[in-house]
């Protein structure tokens, strides 16, 4: 398994919410930034506050959550992922769609940062009664 692989599976082991899974490619120290103004959004460290933070969070307030991956780029050491969200928040019904890139950095295949660049404001809107 390299890098790239690695990352493929995180996003598969995801929308399986295998989460047990996960916690086997997320280092112990892991240091998780989501944007703020994202549902989670802070930095998150350590897999346990990954997973209870933000990974786990999205069925309490989403229907429907999606992370699709359309490109991926391998930097050796950091995988890009360029994509999109969607869901149906809860509580209004709405639809949301918005862009993200996501960078993961790792070392002996173990994901130990990640960071998210997305439009918050599509996923504020989807929020908004």
């Amino acid at each position: 398994m390299n890098n790239l692989e690695v990352v493929q599976q995180l996003y598969q082991w995801f929308s399986q919410k295998q989460f047990d899974q996960i916690r086997t490619i997320l280092s112990s120290d892991i240091e998780w930034i989501q944007n703020e103004g994202f549902p989670g959004g802070s930095i998150h460290y350590g897999i346990e506050e990954v997973l209870s933070g933000v990974l786990t969070n999205f069925k309490k307030d989403w229907k429907q959550w999606n992370a699709v991956v359309k490109e991926w780029f391998d930097s050796g050491h950091a995988i890009i992922c360029l994509g999109y969200y969607e869901g149906i928040h809860k509580k209004t019904g709405k639809l949301m769609k918005a862009d993200f890139a996501h960078v993961y950095w790792l070392k002996d295949l173990k994901i130990y940062k990640f960071q998210q660049f997305t439009d918050t404001l599509m996923i504020q809107r989807a929020t908004e009664q």
